[in-house]
């Protein structure tokens, strides 16, 4: 099987227990529980029985040791995450308004994550990857950015595939270098999984079909557009399809669009047919956001199998 690779930041998530929390007054909180995007993508990636490993680094501390042992513990190639003393472990604090919408404190450039490099074991664990896959919340420094670049050139050079995920909170698309370094991804991109309005960061149409076909035009194979409640549409240059999301009870969203990315990745991989993969992808996106802490609702395959025999999907599709 194809092994998938993916690099960035890993940090430990500290979240508010009540609705409408303040970061301004004393509250309870949750966790910590182990986090990061690409950790959230490569921990599910594991767990669906795929190959896989990341490049990152960590702190010689409890939060960098809750990370590993989790990531080890899914299946996960931990060679090329680095151990740094004296640094302290990425963090992120997560509080949630009445909207469903959130907010954080990040720690995370000048943790151990921004001490990320290509170094030896990284680019063992390249020269053994036939994937690499990108998150645009990975891209927050020069020398992240030149990592992931790494990422995507041997991946490349050995005839593999790239997957992109924007995940790009808009603050961040105004820090110096971003938007070339996300178009640069964008240009050696197989398989691109925009959340709903990330799609148009990357077209000057304002409209979804139009969107699409600016994006397919500059060399990118297809597009899974990710769209919550309401499922998740494919496209490439010859077809389209959909498939409705799954009725699940909202507990905590975060993790879900990076569940939902690594079991489509892992079934394109594979050879699934879109419908499937879509199917397969929203199946783990629900069970994801059905638990609360990132990796928590993370599921192996038969957990997913046996899940979607019984599941409802939504009156609404995509």
């Amino acid at each position: 099987m194809k092994k998938v690779v993916t690099a960035g930041e890993i940090v430990v998530e500290i979240m508010a227990t009540k609705i409408g929390q303040s970061f301004l007054q004393p509250g309870l909180w949750a966790g910590p529980f182990p986090s990061g995007a690409p950790a959230i993508f490569i921990s599910q990636v594991a767990r669906l029985g795929q190959p896989c490993g990341m490049i990152a680094s960590v702190g010689a501390d409890d939060f960098g040791k809750l990370n590993l042992d989790r990531l080890c513990s899914d299946g996960v190639d931990v060679s090329a995450i680095a151990v740094h003393p004296g640094v302290a472990t990425g963090s992120a604090f997560v509080r949630y308004a009445p909207d469903s919408s959130r907010a954080f404190v990040f720690n995370i450039p000048h943790s151990a994550c921004g001490l990320i490099e290509i170094d030896a074991a990284a680019e063992a664990l390249l020269a053994g990857a036939d994937h690499f896959h990108v998150m645009g919340s990975s891209l927050f420094s020069d020398r992240v950015i030149d990592v992931v670049k790494a990422g995507v050139a041997a991946v490349k050079a050995r005839g593999g595939t790239v997957s992109f995920d924007p995940n790009i909170r808009l603050e961040m698309l105004e820090a110096p270098g971003m938007r070339a370094a996300l178009s640069l991804v964008l240009d050696q991109t197989d398989l691109f999984l925009p959340s709903g309005s990330e799609l148009y960061l990357f077209a000057k149409a304002n409209e979804e079909r139009a969107a699409v076909a600016e994006i397919l035009a500059r060399g990118v194979g297809a597009i899974v557009l990710k769209k919550g409640v309401g499922g998740a549409v494919y496209f490439d240059r010859s077809r389209h399809c959909s498939a409705p999301a799954f009725a699940v009870e909202e507990v905590d969203p975060t993790g879900a669009g990076d569940c939902f990315g690594a079991a489509f990745v892992t079934e394109w991989l594979r050879g699934a047919a879109p419908e499937e993969a879509l199917r397969f992808a929203n199946a783990a996106g629900a069970r994801a956001v059905a638990k609360k802490g990132p990796m928590e609702g993370a599921s192996n395959r038969a957990e997913l199998e046996a899940w979607m025999r019984s599941a409802e999907v939504r009156s609404e599709a995509a």
